[in-house]
């Protein structure tokens, strides 16, 4: 009887995870074909790419007015990316880390975490605190774009919290949007210039070739004329002949140049439509796995936290385990740690923004007492970690996952 609702529970996962693979890959296609940076594409498609599955159930469950499903899911992948995610990757492979990664973004990826307590003091989260939440998002974009790009690693939270607290993200973006319609302005401009340059330049070279022509134009006639009067006929044979084998070329360059125009229109035109059905798949996916969600814990009768911090936080984190799986055995297990932080920013900051912007949040008491203090004693525990030998171990991998094993078993005593 209840098979069904397994199977529907499983394909809204996989159309789930798919349809974000899908809308990633294609996004940053397009993105690409019409001209935006690598670092941009990395910056945002990439990165909020790895928090769709996450983003997309969290908002429905928003609009379902499934707080606990939202907020397990946040708190549960936040602790399943580190007890899962990084302890798989370190006992596979000694992860190396940076100061950068502890100084910069583990500081922020701290911040959130703390700030989330704060607000979660009083079982709910405002539509006042989740804007917050987004507005550090989007300042935190502007600070990796603006002054990260610029300054490297000599930008680290201290400086984030300055450029938050000062405003200085107001004066940038008003500069970028000043500097992308004035770029556009000058770049044409710039253009224009290299093409009256370029005709300027061709136009000497011609007239230096004219003129040496000149000094031998005499003795060319001369020649011409006797093979002419000579060769006639087979002159006008040739003639003809190379008219044709020219016109024959010019054909098929223009061709081959047709076929190269409608072959990158037409694999603009098929990334757009797995665009769209990237996003159709998220959103059928992202319903029908809400609400087999939902109908289990009705089922099970525990609270929707504790599906959104297994079935739920698990299941929406199983491509992320798979790719660190991949990662970790072809030798690049630091990026895997990487991603894992942007993430646990990303999930706090953003889906929390959003969900709670659609529909206030209300906080369980086995989420402000339990649940949050975990997650930011493991997130304490990994920033340690990474600052031991500036990297981390196969033993400390093992202690993550057993930290994060027997916190899920504790969880589930309690409810």
């Amino acid at each position: 009887m209840y098979l069904i609702n397994v199977l529907i529970f499983v394909g809204g996962l996989l159309l789930l995870v798919k349809g974000a693979d899908l809308f990633v890959m294609s996004s940053s296609l397009i993105a690409k074909r019409f001209g935006v940076s690598e670092f941009i594409i990395g910056l945002t498609l990439v990165s909020i790419g790895t928090s769709v599955p996450e983003l997309a159930s969290s908002l429905t469950a928003s609009f379902e007015q499934a707080s606990g499903i939202v907020i397990g899911n946040v708190l549960g992948s936040n602790i399943a990316n580190i007890g899962l995610i990084v302890s798989t990757a370190a006992l596979l492979s000694n992860v190396r880390t940076e100061e950068l990664m502890l100084r910069r973004d583990g500081y922020i990826m701290l911040f959130s975490a703390f700030l989330f307590l704060l607000f979660v003091l009083d079982f709910r989260i405002s539509r006042i605190e989740a804007f917050t939440f987004l507005l550090l998002y989007l300042v935190y974009l502007l600070f990796l774009l603006d002054k990260v790009k610029k300054h490297e690693e000599d930008i680290y939270f201290k400086d984030f919290m300055n450029y938050f607290f000062k405003f200085e993200y107001i004066f940038d973006l008003k500069a970028r949007i000043e500097t992308g319609v004035g770029g556009r302005i000058e770049e044409k401009r710039i253009k224009e210039a290299v093409k009256k340059s370029r005709e300027k330049t061709e136009r000497e070279i011609k007239t230096e070739e004219e003129m040496g022509e000149l000094k031998e134009i005499k003795e060319i006639k001369e020649i011409e004329k006797e093979i002419k009067e000579i060769r006639a006929e087979d002159k006008v044979g040739s003639v003809e002949l190379d008219k044709t084998s020219i016109k024959t070329e010019a054909e098929s360059e223009t061709e081959i140049k047709n076929e190269a125009e409608n072959l990158s229109e037409s694999s603009l035109l098929t990334e757009f439509i797995k665009l769209v059905a990237g996003v159709i798949a998220i959103i059928v996916g992202a319903k029908y796995f809400v609400e087999q969600s939902i109908f289990f814990a009705l089922l099970l009768e525990v609270p929707e936290t504790l599906i959104g911090i297994s079935l739920v936080a698990i299941g929406t984190s199983i491509p992320e385990l798979m790719v660190t799986i991949s990662a970790a055995r072809s030798g690049y297990a630091s990026i895997a740690l990487g991603n894992v932080i942007g993430s646990n920013i990303s999930n706090t900051l953003l889906i929390l923004g959003f969900s709670g912007l659609v529909n206030p949040l209300t906080v369980t008491g086995i989420s402000v007492y339990y649940i949050t203090p975990f997650m930011l004693f493991i997130s304490l525990l990994l920033l340690l970690f990474i600052r031991t030998g500036w990297r981390i171990k196969r033993f400390e991998g093992l202690i993550l996952l057993l930290l994060y094993s027997g916190f899920m078993v504790f969880i589930f005593s309690l409810g």
